[in-house]
């Protein structure tokens, strides 16, 4: 158990792991805005004058693709059960969208000039609406166009890039919109003190290159949470864009399960072992219990179980078969789903992505080839 919330069952794997702990022991030195964006002591670059004066909308639009937005859709799926609020999310080009004209709209791009986020923003957003720009302070598309509207400015903090922003202004300024604490998803002081959590993060890093360095790339997310999937939208684009570089890199594959059972867990079973696995399982409170009249005689071992309970065997049953065909897995439970325990799972991810990618020896902060299609893109317009 490494909080009240948070219980992770390591890959069982025995592997070197001192040098992945001076790479840590480094890292928490640094001074580095990407880490301070965590710890309850960072500095937004929005007041508190503006969530006060926003905190009764009910209805709240947030465009944005990538990190921009990602991480706000984490944390809306994960705690839907605590917002009150209706929260839409456009993230893509789609010639279907419509905005609500009493929505609060939140636009946001780092560096103010993303394609899909000014064409939908050019598409969807009106003058007389509430308008929320997050961006960087330099000049650009979307912060001239947010000054020309009269719109409320948020900087976006120039050092943290997109996949990593979800406890910054990004993620957190949202969030306290929906009505959660921002306080509360801070948990990096704590974790950092923890012994199992430091332990955990190196133990796990360490399996994670044993893995790369016998050729098992596909990093594959057994999601037993519907309401999680949008984490691991997130966690997919934070690995595959911050290690795939120079021929490196995973490739992030999340199954929704125990729905995959049925399509892809033959494959994931009897096919090439060049994989390894995350199981992930959050406790859901709403209890749907079995219907004992519909059972028949034939089926008695269901008779007053509940949805969850079947569900939770269905991943231990997994897990069995895992160990006995010796397939390598790691296994998350999550005991209670709020702002700590999310706070505590991006804090583990983030590190760990860090940390991959000092070993690896690429740069995990930036995304190179990805400014090649923007402006391949560009071209074509012209």
């Amino acid at each position: 158990m490494l909080s009240n919330n948070f219980r992770l069952r390591n890959f069982n794997f025995k592997t070197t792991s001192k040098k992945i702990k001076k790479n840590l022991k480094k890292l928490l030195s640094e001074d580095n805005e990407i880490l301070n964006s965590l710890k309850s002591s960072y500095k937004y670059s929005y007041n508190k004058k503006l969530i006060k004066k926003n905190r009764k909308v009910k209805f709240l639009s947030i465009i944005g693709i990538g990190g921009s937005i990602l991480g706000s859709k984490a944390i809306y799926d994960f705690l839907k059960h605590k917002i009150k609020k209706k929260i839409t999310f456009y993230d893509n080009l789609d010639s279907n969208l419509r905005i609500n004209k009493k929505n609060i709209n939140i636009i946001v791009s780092k560096s103010g000039n993303t394609l899909e986020t000014i064409v939908n923003t050019n598409v969807l957003i009106k003058n007389n609406q509430k308008n929320i720009f997050i961006t960087e302070t330099h000049n650009s598309y979307l912060r001239s166009l947010a000054l020309k509207i009269k719109a409320d400015i948020v900087n976006h903090n120039n050092y943290i890039g997109g996949r990593y922003s979800v406890l910054s202004e990004v993620g957190m300024l949202p969030a306290e919109l929906m009505g959660l604490s921002e306080k509360k998803f801070k948990q990096f002081n704590n974790l950092i003190k923890n012994k199992k959590f430091i332990n955990s993060l190196i133990s796990n890093v360490s399996s994670i290159l044993f893995f790369i360095k016998n050729k098992k790339f596909n990093s594959i997310v057994l999601n037993y949470d519907n309401s999680s999937h949008n984490l691991f939208m997130w966690y997919q684009q934070l690995i595959a864009e911050s290690l795939g570089k120079k021929g490196k890199g995973l490739l992030p594959t999340i199954s929704s399960m125990p729905k995959d059972n049925h399509s892809l867990m033959q494959l994931y079973l009897d096919g090439p072992r060049n994989n390894f696995f995350t199981f992930f399982y959050a406790k859901e409170k709403k209890i749907l219990k079995i219907n004992n009249n519909m059972i028949l005689q034939s089926h008695n071992y269901l008779k007053n179980k509940t949805l969850e309970k079947i569900k939770f065997s269905q991943k231990l049953a997994t897990e069995n078969v895992f160990l006995k065909k010796k397939i390598p897995f790691r296994s998350f439970e999550i005991s209670n789903k709020n702002e700590k325990s999310l706070g505590e799972l991006f804090c583990f991810f983030i590190l760990e992505t860090i940390l991959l990618g000092r070993a690896l020896k690429v740069n995990p902060y930036d995304q190179p080839s990805v400014e090649l299609i923007k402006k391949e893109t560009k071209k074509t317009l012209l």
